[in-house]
């Protein structure tokens, strides 16, 4: 019977913690961030992970690595004028069904003024969209970046993964029409997309919508209000160890 892979609840966290830091080193003045082609020296290259890091296409444990290697600093691209504490922050996943999807987007983000929190994966090798998904929905989550993008094959088990970290309101969507109501009645802060369901150009005006469009009208947020009590309500207290 084949060793049920688990995500590495240690490499999520050393991510959101060095995105954080990031985030910090980014406000101060004349503060440079590496760019997402160029990840910092201090991480070892993809194509020779360290010893004691899983590389992105075997993750201990599902565990994605970003820019480089697991445990490592993402790779941020963040354009001088843009703030990396602002709302232009976007963090961005993929498994190997997405990642040159993801490549693209990188680089049409980082060309339009938004710092780009890179999470993987980085190659074509076969990994689990779960773990990309969970390190994308933990960097909104904790206000690391404003908003994720995951891509997998279709889009629909990254927008259930991500939805699984609290305070993330993912949304699959296919057309712009789907990415607008998405932002401005669901209030939505993780975008998820289908490298196999939609083209190169459509993905691009999906992305473009559902970063541009606001949040709607109060009787929106009210509806909103009560996803987020039936959320609280079913979360089980961090000192509960007893499933529920």
């Amino acid at each position: 019977m084949a060793e049920r892979r688990l995500p590495n609840e240690e490499v999520v966290r050393q991510l959101v913690e060095r995105a954080l830091e990031s985030r910090e080193a980014g406000s101060a003045p004349n503060a440079a961030a590496p760019s997402a082609s160029a990840p910092s020296a201090s991480a070892p290259s993809a194509s020779a992970p360290s010893a004691s890091a899983p590389s992105a296409s075997a993750p201990s444990g599902g565990a994605p690595t970003t820019g480089a290697a697991a445990g490592s600093a993402p790779t941020t691209s963040a354009p001088g004028h843009a703030s990396a504490t602002g709302p232009k922050t976007v963090a961005i996943g993929a498994d190997h069904g997405g990642f040159a999807l993801k490549g693209v987007l990188v680089k049409h983000l980082a060309e339009h003024g938004y710092g780009v929190t890179d999470c993987g994966t980085n190659g074509p090798d076969a990994v689990d969209y779960p773990d990309f998904a969970h390190v994308v929905a933990r960097l909104v989550a904790t206000g690391a970046c404003a908003s994720g993008i995951v891509i997998d094959g279709a889009g629909i088990g990254s927008a259930m993964a991500a939805n699984k970290v609290p305070g993330v309101r993912a949304a699959n969507a296919h057309d712009t029409s789907m990415a607008r109501n998405a932002r401005e009645h669901n209030y939505a802060n993780v975008l998820t997309l289908g490298a196999r369901m939609i083209g190169e150009g459509l993905a691009l005006e999906i992305v473009d919508t559902f970063l541009a469009t606001p949040w709607g009208a109060e009787r929106h947020g009210r509806r909103v209000a009560k996803i987020t009590d039936i959320e609280q309500r079913y979360s089980r207290p961090q000192n509960e160890d007893t499933p529920r």
